[in-house]
């Protein structure tokens, strides 16, 4: 994973314990969550629009010919 040891693992946890404490890290996730749904939403209609437009303009060329 991202080629992190366990020892790295096991550090970046305790630093975090340390700076938000255990009671603030479940809200932290839940914000991540809802972020990273966002952006996958988000990146979805983009794509959704990009081919929209890829096979509209595809039609468009076959009426032409």
């Amino acid at each position: 994973m991202f080629g992190l040891g366990t020892q790295e693992l096991i550090f970046i946890i305790i630093v975090i314990l340390i700076l938000f404490g255990p009671k603030k890290i479940p809200e932290l996730m839940q914000s991540l969550g809802k972020g990273l749904r966002e952006f996958r939403k988000a990146k979805e209609e983009i794509q959704k629009d990009i081919n929209n437009a890829i096979n509209a303009e595809s039609k468009d060329e076959g009426k032409e010919t």
